[in-house]
């Protein structure tokens, strides 16, 4: 059985300040306990000789030529751009006195 308690449920709402009726401690505590179960049924079969896995199926990267392609000019890039200085795009400043 987990020790997962309603004392339990509270504290972590509480560290992440989340506020939760007792209805939802009560539902919280039976699926948190749930999960820990259950984490704690795979650790018993996940002994050394099991290898361990991220993916239930093998992936590979799927890469391509990195080849140089057509590119806008920058006249064309700054075309749209509702301000621009001839060779950049210009934006108000975001940024405090502080930075």
């Amino acid at each position: 059985m987990s020790e997962i308690t309603p004392d339990v449920v509270t504290h972590l709402a509480s560290l992440a300040r989340i506020a939760l009726t007792a209805e939802e401690i009560d539902r919280l505590t039976g699926e948190l306990g749930a999960i820990v179960d259950n984490v704690a049924k795979v650790a018993e079969v996940a002994t050394p000789d099991v290898p361990a896995t991220s993916h239930p199926i093998p992936l590979a990267n799927v890469f391509r030529a990195d080849v140089v392609g057509e590119t806008l000019t920058p006249e064309q890039a700054l075309a749209g751009a509702p301000d621009h200085d001839g060779s950049r795009f210009r934006v108000s400043a975001i940024l405090g006195e502080e930075q």
